[in-house]
């Protein structure tokens, strides 16, 4: 998603729980959020940031209390959520970058320079199949549409993606 921040660290914590930020952004976070990320308003990290975080978790939010601080004070925040296209809306055979990173941690790059995709069968080049992709791109990920296709389905594929020498 967006960035969103919605409190500034008060008297007593910065929080930007879930509940709030779906009020102040409606339709703006997906129903079950799978993870979320936390940084500063700089884009500091939270390691980086040095603030101990009471909860950082998807469901409820992102707390850091300023009573837990060696210098009495949180950063101020704001919170990031990872959400998954929904599946079962549309058919299709989709390799989501996002999805295959929560999937396969540690075994995809974060900045990928490109995308590989062939046919599960016969290992065919995705662009030698005619078929028509609704995302094909080292950013999003591989996704073919059912919807898109002149037979009314997509191929099997698998998705490799090239990283940077130094991942």
């Amino acid at each position: 998603t967006d960035w969103f921040e919605g409190d500034d660290p008060s008297a007593a914590r910065d929080w930007e729980t879930l509940d709030r930020l779906r009020k102040d952004h409606p339709g703006k976070i997906c129903p079950k959020p799978s993870s979320l990320e936390a940084q500063t308003l700089s884009g500091l990290s939270v390691a980086a940031a040095g603030d101990l975080i009471y909860t950082n978790y998807p469901i409820s939010g992102f707390v850091c209390k300023n009573e837990d601080q060696p210098k009495k004070m949180c950063n101020d925040y704001r919170v990031s959520f990872v959400c998954h296209p929904p599946t079962e809306t549309i058919p299709v055979d989709q390799e989501h970058v996002t999805q295959l990173r929560v999937d396969n941690k540690g075994h995809i790059c974060r900045f990928s320079l490109y995308i590989e995709v062939v046919t599960t069968e016969t290992k065919t080049p995705a662009a030698s199949t005619e078929q028509n992709f609704y995302a094909y791109n080292p950013t999003q990920g591989f996704i073919c549409r059912n919807k898109d296709q002149k037979s009314g389905n997509c191929r099997d594929y698998k998705v490799g993606f090239g990283c940077p020498c130094k991942y």
